[in-house]
């Protein structure tokens, strides 16, 4: 008999990256079991043949738990780096002038090549460089095809292959490089649910990762470049879903514009139906330490109290000393401020307006009702997953099981707050529909004799985006005799 895992208790996801402290079949299912939802695969570091066996191994909880599983891949996307120094490294003095140029001999202290002619072509003075993440500061002085000559703002040690961020112009770099599209074949190939594309300057960044993935599979900007602030709505407006990236996006940005951007990103995502995770340095300290610092906490705390749709744990699980009780401490997190009775005021805060649907009226009825009437579960028949994300963009007070016949469905809803898949066979009246939706709430333990559920389906069954149907009904208990 199959052993249905109760749905999570919480509404947030937790999405946490996998890496050599964690690639495992024993860990990726003790991770799984202490709370992670959706797991993250990270194709900067590593060979495509061992991300295949990590995507097997997290498919292969599917059978046991009866549960459709979550797979991200991330793309490493257009790493800007300067080249190497004659003696590894140098120190860049404050003060000091210090030139890239296009020889490519080894650096000195007074030069280093730098190997992207499209830095030279999109440079102004005045604007700055950074290096090795933000450490040093570099201000321009003078720009021709071959040489940009800087003064050294903030100084420090340089070594070979260190980053370099152009915060203040759009460099006209693809957002995917040749090892990007091959790894995005791969994921393709591989049958993965999310692709996430880093460094997303515009729309037509996203709208060139999405013709390649050609549907295969759902598409995830990640916000980690100023420019792409400029242009949310309507990157948005084409991809799946979005990442605040904090870590880029504190090195490019002053950190203390970072908090009001993490909030105006996810408010945006939510008003615009998209799930929205929040990433990076959520519990730093947790690489080396068994528990977090109270900061840490009260960060993890205030993404869900924003709404967001997932959480994310990057070296946290990847490389550090803690994995299990990093997932395990945000679960609680988790767990705590949803249970604070003003939870649910606080996610309200961001105002969302119907879309004039009939799909969309319903669901926000359906959040409506619940606040209404005593009700245990909204459950919801979709092809395509529509139905489940502007239930989700409610925020409604109950859990949402979502029953598909889809399996690529079922898998890509785990990083969508509150939402419980379930692959099913399809339905073909509104009293199998009826019959089906009781039957699946007790089953899944969301709810007992004489509760209400909502279900919402669109009629003909089994076409896409046609939620017109919301009924409540009454559990009575005699729903599993005989199943």
């Amino acid at each position: 008999m199959t052993h249905y895992t109760k749905p999570r208790a919480r509404k947030v996801r937790i999405l946490a990256t996998l890496g050599p402290a964690s690639d495992t079949p024993e860990m990726i299912e003790q991770l799984f079991l202490a709370g992670a939802d959706a797991f993250r695969i990270n194709m900067s570091h590593g060979e495509q043949a061992d991300k295949a066996k990590l995507i097997e191994h997290i498919r292969g909880l599917e059978k046991k738990y009866a549960r459709p599983t979550t797979i991200l891949v991330d793309l490493q996307g257009p790493k800007l780096r300067i080249d190497k120094f004659a003696g590894g490294k140098v120190e860049l003095k404050t003060g000091a002038k210090f030139i890239l140029d296009a020889d490519t001999k080894p650096g000195d202290a007074s030069r280093v090549y730098l190997p992207h002619p499209e830095i030279f072509a999109a440079l102004e003075p005045q604007t700055r460089l950074l290096l090795d993440d933000g450490k040093m500061v570099l201000r321009v002085l003078n720009v021709s095809p071959q040489r940009i000559e800087t003064q050294v703002e903030v100084g420090g040690m340089l070594s070979d292959r260190k980053g370099l961020n152009v915060p203040d112009v759009v460099v006209p770099v693809a957002a995917l490089t040749e090892k990007d599209r091959s790894d995005l074949a791969f994921a393709v190939s591989q049958h993965v649910d999310w692709i996430a594309m880093s460094f997303v300057q515009r729309p037509e960044d996203v709208a060139e990762g999405k013709k390649l993935i050609g549907g295969k599979a759902s598409l995830l900007a990640k916000i980690e470049k100023p420019a792409a602030i400029g242009r949310l709505e309507e990157i948005l407006e084409l991809a799946d879903a979005v990442m605040v990236a904090r870590g880029d996006l504190g090195v490019e940005l002053p950190p203390e514009q970072v908090p009001p951007l993490q909030k105006r990103i996810v408010s945006t995502a939510r008003r615009m139906g998209k799930p929205v995770v929040v990433a990076t340095q959520m519990l730093e300290s947790m690489i080396t330490s068994p528990s977090p610092t109270r900061a840490e906490v009260s960060d993890v705390a205030t993404a869900i109290y924003d709404g967001a749709d997932a959480i994310m744990l990057s070296a946290e699980t990847a490389a550090g000393a803690w994995p299990i009780e990093a997932v395990s401490i945000m679960d609680r997190i988790a767990m705590q401020v949803e249970s604070d009775p003003d939870y649910h005021a606080r996610v309200q805060f961001t105002k969302i307006s119907a879309d004039a649907t009939t799909a969309d009226a319903l669901a926000a009825s359906a959040a409506q009702i619940v606040q209404t009437i005593d009700t245990s579960a909204i459950i919801c028949f979709t092809s395509s997953g529509s139905t489940a994300r502007r239930i989700a963009r409610e925020r409604p007070m109950v859990p949402v099981l979502v029953l598909t016949s889809h399996i690529a469905t079922a898998r890509r809803l785990g990083l969508l707050w509150g939402a419980h898949s379930v692959r099913t066979k399809d339905i073909g009246s509104f009293e199998e529909m009826v019959a089906k939706g009781r039957r699946m709430a007790l089953r899944h333990h969301l709810g007992t004799a004489g509760a209400r559920i909502i279900i919402m389906a669109g009629v003909p069954f089994g076409t896409p985006g046609s939620t017109n149907v919301l009924h409540i009904v009454r559990l009575t208990g005699d729903e599993l005799k005989g199943h």
